[in-house]
């Protein structure tokens, strides 16, 4: 196993460090939550406490991850996961 830019490499593919954290979709936004997650994420309905201060219902449909992330949950997440900044989406 190799590392490659803080992410573990095995057989050239890539895996992400574990987080403290996970994202769910949740009122037109994609927010991070550090609430244990079910086994296949959030699922819809499921009432997470979000990073940005707030309790919401999951929507863990298809459409819902493509909506944008939340900016606060962004920033609380990086900070979480010790990540530098780097440009906005």
């Amino acid at each position: 196993m190799g590392k490659s830019g803080g992410h573990s490499t095995v057989d050239g593919a890539v895996r992400c460090a574990p987080q403290p954290f996970d994202w769910a979709p949740a009122e037109g936004q994609r927010h991070a939550s550090t609430d244990a997650r079910p086994g296949s994420g959030y699922p819809t309905g499921f009432v997470v406490a979000t990073l940005c201060g707030y309790q919401l219902r999951a929507d863990n449909t298809e459409p819902a991850w493509r909506w944008e992330t939340c900016a606060t949950c962004k920033a609380k997440a990086r900070k979480l996961s010790q990540a530098p900044a780097v440009g906005a989406r």
